[in-house]
């Protein structure tokens, strides 16, 4: 090889480093919110779900049947498929997603079998297991989604499928994961099938509600006369308001219409406002339940 060529891939190599901690610092409370849910993630598993033998889906759904029937490292077999689902799917993923998912599957790959040697004096009732796994779980998966990466396995299906053909993986998702449940009969048992289910129905529960609690605002649409008023009191609670121009249809007076996307403590805020200032004001208030914008939930968790 010849100095210059050298010098172009050290240069290659400085351009990629510099690229990939100019990404860290930019996404730092992301990558620390992954490493902090995988391991919530990892601890549900190895003290609830591994020790009750209760199922899973997916990629996990198949390392847990694995662990139960050869003893082989749930850990192990997770981060194997899962690189081998990225290494199929690395062309249709953003370098933001591929990076933390990445991130995301090295931490419970690495965190697992430490959590697993552990022994804690945790419940070990397996209804009380189902409902703990559920929600520790849903959780940890809620948050995840809400930076914009993924625990991988099926998520990385679901975003080759979405980008390269514009379709979802509902479907093929029922089938594999009715496939898994189906096979985890012949290894753990009806009654730990029942539980695994029962406890995956509490974990997409949970994440539906963190993920809502997140992104969750308050749309109002406000008519009063001193708009100026109102308008400076929003944007002094660190909120955007827009102005219409509205026409009061029994009156057919210039009436403007004052819109906002809140806060609940806001609202109430606003309300008092409101009351002292402009008790004539009309106020409608109804729930946002996703707000994707400046100040509000990011386009690059999308």
């Amino acid at each position: 090889m010849s100095y210059s060529k050298f010098l172009g891939r050290v240069k290659n190599v400085k351009k990629f480093l510099g690229a990939f901690w100019s990404g860290v610092l930019r996404d730092w409370k992301a990558i620390l919110t992954i490493v902090m849910c995988n391991l919530l993630l990892s601890f549900a598993v190895a003290n609830f779900t591994l020790p009750n033998r209760f199922p899973d889906m997916g990629v996990s759904g198949l390392a847990f049947l694995a662990h139960y029937a050869f003893d082989f490292p749930p850990g192990v077999v997770i981060a194997a498929c899962n690189a081998l689902l990225l290494l199929w799917g690395r062309k249709y993923m953003d370098l933001r997603f591929l990076g933390l998912t990445i991130c995301s599957i090295a931490v419970f790959t690495v965190s697992l079998p430490f959590l697993i040697a552990l022994e804690l004096p945790l419940p070990h009732d397996k209804f009380m297991a189902t409902v703990i796994s559920g929600v520790l779980k849903g959780i940890a998966g809620g948050m995840i989604f809400n930076t914009g990466g993924s625990g991988g396995g099926t998520d990385i299906v679901a975003m080759v499928f979405r980008r390269r053909y514009g379709m979802e993986v509902g479907q093929f998702s029922i089938f594999v994961n009715t496939a898994i449940l189906i096979l985890s009969l012949g290894v753990v048992g009806l009654d730990s099938v029942v539980y695994g289910v029962a406890s995956l129905y509490v974990f997409g529960i949970t994440v539906d509600n963190v993920m809502l609690k997140f992104n969750r605002r308050k749309q109002a649409f406000i008519i009063t006369n001193i708009p100026e008023e109102v308008s400076a009191f929003i944007t002094s609670r660190g909120k955007g308001v827009t102005r219409v121009e509205g026409i009061g249809m029994y009156t057919r007076q210039p009436r403007p219409v004052l819109i906002s996307l809140l806060e609940p403590r806001q609202v109430v805020q606003l309300k008092s406002f409101l009351k002292e200032k402009d008790p004539n004001a009309f106020v409608s208030i109804c729930d946002a339940a996703e707000v994707v914008g400046a100040g509000f939930k990011s386009w690059k968790s999308l």
